[in-house]
Parts: C-alpha cells; sequence; structure tokens
C-alpha cells in the first residue's frame, strides 16, 4: 500500500470536523472521499484535507485553507506547511 494511502476502513470511520455538526445534511454529515490518494474531501463543508506522510491532517483550519481550492487545482503531494 502506497504511502499516503488510507485503508478503506479508516475512510469509512472519519468525518470532517466541522461537517459532523451539520443538522440539515441527512443522518451522516461528514463524510469524505478520498482524492488523487492525498487529500480527503468533504462535500457538505466544502473542506479539503490534506494527507501527510499517511497520517489525515483533519484540523478544521486546515481544512477551511483548502475549501476555495478546486479539487483538480490540490498540490500533489500536498504541501508540508
Amino acid at each position: 500500500m502506497p504511502e499516503n494511502t488510507l485503508s478503506p476502513d479508516l475512510l469509512e470511520l472519519l468525518r470532517c470536523p466541522e461537517a459532523v455538526h451539520y443538522k440539515d445534511k441527512g443522518d451522516d454529515p461528514g463524510r469524505l472521499e478520498l482524492y488523487k490518494d492525498c487529500w480527503l474531501v468533504c462535500a457538505d463543508s466544502g473542506y479539503k484535507y490534506p494527507i501527510r506522510q499517511g497520517i489525515p491532517v483533519m484540523l478544521i483550519e486546515e481544512g477551511r485553507k483548502w475549501k476555495d481550492t478546486p479539487v483538480e487545482a490540490l498540490p500533489v503531494p500536498p504541501p508540508t506547511e
């Protein structure tokens, strides 16, 4: 498994720490999609979380920083800062 790839089991458990509190997004808000094996993208919030050295950086500030970046423009690999 490549260094940044998340296991499907972990991906199934993780939720966007911002969107998980949304009351208008159904029963399971904050689900994440893996993008290019190094980003987690939340459709509910628009936040995008980098995976650095195999570890998802699930800080709200980090996700918010990438919110306005289109997924196709996300840097691969994510920057370290």
